[in-house]
C-alpha cells in the first residue's frame, strides 16, 4: 500500500494544497521529505494523512468502524469546512491479470469536517476505504497468513520509554493488533515491552536462555563441536518476530546487539553496546529515540506479516515527523538510507530541519513549504550542508552578525581600504577561533593586497 497523492482544502494554513508522493513516474523512490521553517505546515500534512488513513484501520477492524475526525480547530480561519482527499495504490487488491497501473488498484476517499452552526461546503466520501478494508477482511478470513499493510504515524512527542514493572492488563498480540495505537501515540513502548517479554519467554522455553548459552559458549571455546551444535540449535529456536526486531536495531545502530528482558535486580530491558551491557534507560536520548522508533516499526511489521520469511519486507505507510530529532549528524546523514535498506517495501513520508538528511540520499522526493505553497526541490545529493542551508532552507551558514562583518571585511579589501580592513580583521580574530576558514582566506587576500600596495608605492 502507498499514498499516491493527497489534497488538503481549508486545513491548517492551507487553502489548497496538493502533492504527489514518491514513488512517482519520474522518481523511483519510496521516500518523500517535507522541509520548511517552523509553522510552515509540515506537521499538519502528516497529521492530515494519519487522520485519513485511520479510517482504513478502523474499517479493517470493523465493517462500520469510524476513524479519527478532522479536528474543528484545524479548519482554516474564515472557512466553514475543511477537506482531506487521498489516492491510495494497493497492489495486493489488484487482480493478478492486470498491470500495475490498473485503476482497479487505486482507491480514492475524502474526509470532510464543518464547523458547528455553519453550512457544509464539502461532504465525506468513504466508499473506497470501505471497499479496500473489505478486501483485506475477506482475504484474511480465507488466508490467516496474509500480510497486512503497516500504517503508522510517529509525531515529535514519540519517545517515552516506559517499562512497566507490573503488567496489570494483558493485551493480545494478534495480527490485526499491529495497528494498536499506531496512529495516535507514536512509539507504544509499554506494549512493545510486553510483547517482547511474552515472545522472549516463549523463545526461551524452546531453547536455552541467552545468558546460559553465553556461559556455555565461553566455557566450551571456539573449536568445540558442541559449540557449533549449540549455535545451530539456538538459531533454529529463535523467534522469527524477535529476530526481525533485533536485526532492524543492529542495522540502524552498529555496535548494539542482544536486546533482552532482564528480571534482576528488577524488571528491565537491556542491550549490549559494544562490550558493555546497559539498561535501555541509560542510553542517550538519540539512541533511545532511534531504538524505540526502529523497534516499533519492526515489531508491527513482524506481527502483521506472519507469512513472510523476512517480516521486515512487509509493506505499508510510515509517517515520521522531524526524523532527525535527537540524532547526531552522522546518523542524520544515513537515516534515509538505513530506513529504506531495513524496510525496503515501506513508503516513508518524513519531515526534517536538517540539510544532512536530504543531501546524503540520492533517491528522495523533497518538497519545500513556504507561505502555504509547496515547491519541489531539485536533488541535493552530494551538496555540502552549507549549500543546502543557503539555497534550499534560506538559512545563513553562520551567525548573521559575524556573516555581515566577514562580508564587510571582503568589501573593504576589494575597495582598497586596507587600514580599515586590518582593524576589522583584528576585531574578528579576537572573537573567532584561530582556524576559522573565512578569516584565513581574508588574511591571505589582505596580505596580497598589502604587498601589491607596497610594491606600487
Amino acid at each position: 500500500m502507498e499514498i499516491k497523492q493527497f489534497r488538503l482544502t481549508n486545513l491548517g494554513r492551507f487553502s489548497e494544497l496538493e502533492a504527489e508522493l514518491a514513488p512517482t513516474a519520474a522518481l523511483n523512490t519510496n521516500v518523500t521529505v517535507f522541509i520548511g521553517s517552523n509553522g510552515a505546515g509540515k506537521t499538519s500534512i502528516l497529521k492530515a494523512l494519519a487522520t485519513s488513513l485511520s479510517w482504513f484501520v478502523a474499517r479493517l477492524r470493523s465493517e462500520k468502524g469510524s476513524g479519527s475526525p478532522i479536528p474543528e480547530s484545524v479548519i482554516l480561519n474564515g472557512q466553514a469546512s475543511a477537506l482531506i482527499e487521498v489516492s491510495i495504490f494497493d497492489d495486493h487488491s489488484k487482480p493478478s491479470s492486470l498491470d500495475s497501473d490498473s485503476e482497479s488498484a487505486i482507491y480514492h476517499w475524502s474526509l470532510a469536517r464543518t464547523q458547528k452552526g455553519k453550512k457544509a461546503k464539502f461532504s465525506s466520501n468513504l466508499n473506497d476505504v470501505s471497499r479496500l478494508a473489505d478486501f483485506y477482511r475477506t482475504a484474511l478470513t480465507q488466508n490467516e497468513k496474509l500480510g497486512l499493510p503497516l500504517i503508522a504515524f510517529y509525531p515529535v512527542e514519540r519517545v517515552v520509554l516506559d517499562v512497566p514493572l507490573k503488567i496489570k492488563e494483558r493485551h493480545s498480540f494478534l495480527q490485526v493488533d499491529g495497528y494498536d495505537n499506531s496512529l495516535n501515540q507514536g512509539v507504544d513502548f509499554r506494549r512493545f515491552f510486553e510483547w517482547y517479554r511474552e515472545r522472549e519467554d516463549s523463545e526461551n522455553e524452546s531453547g536455552l536462555p541467552q545468558d546460559v548459552l553465553d556461559k556455555l559458549l565461553e566455557t566450551l571455546g571456539d573449536n568445540n563441536d558442541v559449540w557449533h551444535k549449540l549455535q545451530s540449535l539456538m538459531a533454529s529456536s529463535r523467534d522469527r518476530q524477535l529476530t526481525a526486531v533485533r536485526t532492524a536495531i543492529s542495522n540502524f545502530m552498529p555496535g548494539f546487539s542482544n536486546l533482552r528482558v532482564r528480571r534482576k535486580p528488577r524488571l528491565h530491558m537491556s542491550i549490549d553496546k559494544k562490550d558493555q551491557t546497559l539498561n535501555v534507560l541509560q542510553l542517550s536520548q538519540g539512541e533511545k529515540s532511534l531504538m524505540a522508533l526502529v523497534g516499533d516499526i519492526a515489531r508491527r511489521l513482524a506481527m502483521m506479516n506472519p507469512g513472510l520469511e523476512n517480516p521486515l519486507h512487509g509493506d505499508g505507510v510510515v509517517l515520521i515527523d522531524e526524523v532527525d530529532m535527537h540524532l547526531h549528524p552522522t546518523w542524520q546523514r544515513s537515516i534515509i538510507e538505513r530506513l529504506t535498506r531495513t524496510f525496503p517495501n515501506c513508503q516513508f513520508v518524513l519531515t526534517t530541519h536538517s540539510p544532512l538528511v536530504i543531501s546524503d540520499c540520492k533517491d528522495v522526493l523533497v518538497y519545500s513549504l513556504d507561505n502555504g505553497e509547496l515547491t519541489p526541490v531539485p536533488s541535493q545529493y552530494g551538496q555540502d550542508a552549507n549549500t543546502v542551508l543557503l539555497d534550499v532552507m534560506n538559512t545563513d551558514i553562520r551567525n548573521a552578525i559575524i556573516n555581515t562583518r566577514i562580508n564587510d571585511l571582503r568589501d573593504l579589501i576589494e575597495d582598497g581600504r586596507l587600514n580599515e580592513a586590518q582593524a576589522l580583521l583584528q576585531g574578528l580574530e579576537a572573537e573567532l577561533p584561530a582556524q576559522n576558514m573565512e578569516l584565513a582566506k581574508a588574511r591571505l587576500l589582505l596580505r596580497k593586497e598589502l604587498l601589491k600596495h607596497a610594491k606600487n608605492n
